[in-house]
């Protein structure tokens, strides 16, 4: 059987209910394309949780893969394993649009050797249209995706750059810049949709305050993990649980 054009990696960490929804949107679309166009994996940070036994035996195409917690990590683990053409990373409560696969072709053709989609946050609210229009000026005049758009990379490029590095945050940030010294990025109008649920918990503004700070510390050459220890819209050192940006 020939290798898969694209592999989907998952990281999760006691994410069985977003990882559900996301696996009911993404692998019929999937079955569709044909078992060796994509394959999907999925790369648990918690051997432990006894929710994701549930899915695991609703989605039997589903490899899976433990790793230890952090998506870094866990994005690695799951890219050693992967057997596409084109690795994808997108995060379990992220949904992309009809027409995702074709855009990779299109990047593909186009000679990029990575990209990203188009952020949508899941929520009617003003502020989401405005923290939309800035990820876009953000894409667009800086070259810098985080996770949550969905971030796809050529495999033989990913393993020659090492794949994601160890660091506290930041880590999809590093990635693209790293990727755009080996060739033209493709930025897709497709769009990826994601939960307004850090928002909403942590404060619109707060949040993406809080987002904007680190992103500028981090150009100005602060260290991943002093600005880790420092993002207001985390408890204490370090991630929460999903790992939240």
């Amino acid at each position: 059987m020939s290798d898969p054009f694209v592999s989907v990696v998952i990281p999760v960490l006691r994410d069985a209910g977003p990882l559900a929804a996301l696996l009911e949107v993404l692998l019929p679309t999937t079955q569709v394309e044909g078992n060796d166009v994509v394959e999907v994996i999925v790369a648990n940070g918690d051997v432990d949780d006894p929710a994701l036994e549930a899915v695991r035996r609703a989605w039997p195409a589903v490899r899976w893969v433990d790793a230890p917690r952090g998506r870094g990590h866990q994005m690695n683990a799951g890219g050693a394993r992967a057997r596409g053409q084109w690795l994808l990373f997108l995060h379990a409560d992220a949904w992309p649009a009809d027409g995702w696969i074709d855009e990779i072709r299109r990047a593909a053709a186009d000679g990029a050797v990575g990209g990203c989609y188009r952020l949508k946050i899941d929520s009617p609210r003003w502020q989401a249209r405005v923290i939309e229009g800035g990820v876009r000026h953000r894409v667009r005049w800086l070259g810098i995706a985080y996770g949550d758009q969905g971030l796809f990379i050529r495999r033989d490029l990913f393993g020659v750059i090492g794949g994601y590095r160890a660091i506290a945050v930041m880590e999809d940030a590093d990635l693209m810049r790293r990727m755009r010294r080996h060739g033209p990025l493709f930025y897709s109008a497709v769009c990826v949709s994601v939960s307004a649920r850090r928002w909403e918990r942590d404060g619109w503004m707060r949040r993406t305050g809080g987002n904007l700070w680190i992103l500028l510390l981090y150009l100005a050459g602060r260290s991943p993990d002093s600005l880790a220890a420092s993002y207001p819209a985390w408890p204490g050192r370090g991630r929460p649980s999903g790992g939240d940006r």
